[in-house]
């Protein structure tokens, strides 16, 4: 089976979108994907955050990887400049 459009994981969109925490998430780990970000909708307020855990592992390392929480600002800021949507 040929697929017209390229799969998400391959780059051919710009969002994609999980019902539940796991279902996103997995994925975008399995990916590599270091600059990835979980934004929340449906909320009175915008909520972006890492697409990873706390990273107790390696915080007192100096090795984390930065990318993901200044994307999670990044996306943040882009929204709040968005006119409201009304539902």
């Amino acid at each position: 089976m040929s697929h017209s459009k390229p799969l998400g994981g391959q780059g051919g969109y710009d969002l994609l979108v999980a019902m539940y925490h796991d279902q996103g998430h997995g994925p975008v780990k399995v990916l590599g994907i270091e600059a990835g970000v979980n934004i929340t909708v449906g909320l009175p307020v915008i909520r972006t955050s890492v697409d990873h855990g706390t990273a107790f592992d390696i915080a007192d390392k100096a090795i984390p990887n930065s990318r993901s929480i200044v994307e999670a600002l990044h996306q943040a800021a882009e929204i709040a400049t968005r006119p409201a949507v009304a539902v």
